[in-house]
Protein backbone atom coordinates (compact mmCIF):
# COMPACT_ATOMS: atom_id res chain seq x y z
CA UNK A 1 0.00 0.00 0.00
CA UNK A 2 1.26 3.41 -0.94
CA UNK A 3 -1.62 5.82 -0.28
CA UNK A 4 -4.79 4.97 1.64
CA UNK A 5 -7.90 7.02 2.31
CA UNK A 6 -8.94 7.28 5.93
CA UNK A 7 -12.66 7.03 6.59
CA UNK A 8 -13.79 9.59 9.14
CA UNK A 9 -13.83 7.04 11.96
CA UNK A 10 -10.19 6.14 11.25
CA UNK A 11 -9.16 9.79 10.92
CA UNK A 12 -10.77 10.48 14.28
CA UNK A 13 -8.84 7.64 15.92
CA UNK A 14 -5.58 8.71 14.26
CA UNK A 15 -6.10 12.33 15.32
CA UNK A 16 -6.43 11.18 18.93
CA UNK A 17 -3.49 8.74 18.63
CA UNK A 18 -5.83 5.80 19.22
CA UNK A 19 -5.48 3.65 16.10
CA UNK A 20 -5.73 0.00 17.14
CA UNK A 21 -2.27 -1.60 17.15
CA UNK A 22 -3.17 -4.29 14.60
CA UNK A 23 -4.52 -1.72 12.17
CA UNK A 24 -1.60 0.65 12.72
CA UNK A 25 0.76 -2.23 11.91
CA UNK A 26 -1.10 -2.87 8.63
CA UNK A 27 -0.73 0.79 7.70
CA UNK A 28 3.01 1.15 8.30
CA UNK A 29 4.50 2.94 5.31
CA UNK A 30 1.13 3.99 3.87
CA UNK A 31 0.44 7.67 3.30
CA UNK A 32 -2.91 8.65 4.83
CA UNK A 33 -5.16 10.69 2.55
CA UNK A 34 -8.44 12.35 3.51
CA UNK A 35 -11.50 13.03 1.42
CA UNK A 36 -13.04 16.49 1.47
CA UNK A 37 -16.00 14.85 3.24
CA UNK A 38 -13.87 13.64 6.14
CA UNK A 39 -12.38 17.11 6.56
CA UNK A 40 -15.91 18.52 6.77
CA UNK A 41 -17.06 15.85 9.20
CA UNK A 42 -14.09 16.42 11.50
CA UNK A 43 -14.66 20.19 11.50
CA UNK A 44 -18.36 19.61 12.22
CA UNK A 45 -17.35 17.32 15.10
CA UNK A 46 -15.18 20.08 16.59
CA UNK A 47 -17.95 22.67 16.13
CA UNK A 48 -20.64 20.47 17.67
CA UNK A 49 -18.44 19.78 20.68
CA UNK A 50 -17.48 23.46 21.04
CA UNK A 51 -13.76 22.75 20.99
CA UNK A 52 -11.49 25.46 22.33
CA UNK A 53 -8.73 27.21 20.40
CA UNK A 54 -6.04 24.71 21.44
CA UNK A 55 -8.02 21.66 20.26
CA UNK A 56 -9.08 23.37 17.04
CA UNK A 57 -5.46 24.34 16.40
CA UNK A 58 -4.39 20.73 16.90
CA UNK A 59 -7.05 19.61 14.41
CA UNK A 60 -5.97 22.24 11.90
CA UNK A 61 -2.30 21.20 12.22
CA UNK A 62 -3.21 17.51 11.85
CA UNK A 63 -5.35 18.21 8.79
CA UNK A 64 -2.66 20.41 7.20
CA UNK A 65 -0.23 17.47 7.16
CA UNK A 66 -2.52 15.21 5.12
CA UNK A 67 -3.33 15.35 1.42
CA UNK A 68 -7.01 15.92 0.71
CA UNK A 69 -9.00 14.62 -2.25
CA UNK A 70 -11.28 17.43 -3.37
CA UNK A 71 -14.35 16.83 -5.51
CA UNK A 72 -14.02 17.25 -9.23
CA UNK A 73 -16.11 16.25 -12.22
CA UNK A 74 -14.87 12.64 -12.24
CA UNK A 75 -15.65 12.18 -8.55
CA UNK A 76 -19.03 13.87 -8.97
CA UNK A 77 -19.95 11.61 -11.86
CA UNK A 78 -18.81 8.53 -9.94
CA UNK A 79 -20.89 9.66 -6.96
CA UNK A 80 -23.94 9.90 -9.24
CA UNK A 81 -23.34 6.39 -10.59
CA UNK A 82 -22.82 4.94 -7.11
CA UNK A 83 -25.90 6.71 -5.73
CA UNK A 84 -28.10 5.52 -8.59
CA UNK A 85 -26.75 1.97 -8.46
CA UNK A 86 -27.25 1.55 -4.72
CA UNK A 87 -30.70 3.13 -4.87
CA UNK A 88 -31.76 0.78 -7.71
CA UNK A 89 -30.64 -2.18 -5.59
CA UNK A 90 -32.50 -0.81 -2.57
CA UNK A 91 -29.31 -0.44 -0.54
CA UNK A 92 -29.18 2.50 1.87
CA UNK A 93 -25.79 4.21 1.86
CA UNK A 94 -25.35 7.68 3.34
CA UNK A 95 -24.51 10.45 0.91
CA UNK A 96 -21.26 11.17 2.75
CA UNK A 97 -20.20 7.53 2.51
CA UNK A 98 -21.01 7.58 -1.21
CA UNK A 99 -18.81 10.68 -1.62
CA UNK A 100 -15.95 9.02 0.27
CA UNK A 101 -16.28 5.90 -1.87
CA UNK A 102 -16.40 7.99 -5.05
CA UNK A 103 -13.13 9.66 -4.02
CA UNK A 104 -11.49 6.29 -3.44
CA UNK A 105 -12.78 4.66 -6.62
CA UNK A 106 -11.92 7.70 -8.77
CA UNK A 107 -8.34 7.80 -7.49
CA UNK A 108 -7.93 4.00 -7.27
CA UNK A 109 -7.17 4.13 -3.55
CA UNK A 110 -8.21 1.72 -0.78
CA UNK A 111 -10.41 2.92 2.06
CA UNK A 112 -9.37 2.27 5.66
CA UNK A 113 -12.49 1.88 7.77
CA UNK A 114 -13.94 0.18 10.81
CA UNK A 115 -17.44 0.67 9.39
CA UNK A 116 -17.31 -2.18 6.91
CA UNK A 117 -21.10 -2.54 6.81
CA UNK A 118 -21.36 0.99 5.39
CA UNK A 119 -19.16 0.14 2.41
CA UNK A 120 -19.52 -3.60 1.79
CA UNK A 121 -22.05 -3.14 -1.02
CA UNK A 122 -19.75 -0.69 -2.76
CA UNK A 123 -16.88 -3.14 -2.43
CA UNK A 124 -18.94 -6.01 -3.83
CA UNK A 125 -20.52 -4.12 -6.74
CA UNK A 126 -18.06 -1.34 -7.56
CA UNK A 127 -14.63 -2.61 -6.64
CA UNK A 128 -14.04 -0.37 -3.65
CA UNK A 129 -11.05 -1.86 -1.82
CA UNK A 130 -11.43 -1.93 1.95
CA UNK A 131 -8.65 -2.13 4.52
CA UNK A 132 -9.92 -3.24 7.90
CA UNK A 133 -8.58 -4.60 11.17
Amino acid sequence: MDHVVYDTNIASLALRGELPAALAARLVGAVPVLSFVTVGELVKWAEMRSWGARSRGALDRWLSRRPVIDSDETISRNWGRLAASTQRRGVAVSENDLWIAACCISDGLPLVTRNVKDFVDLAEHHGLVLVTE
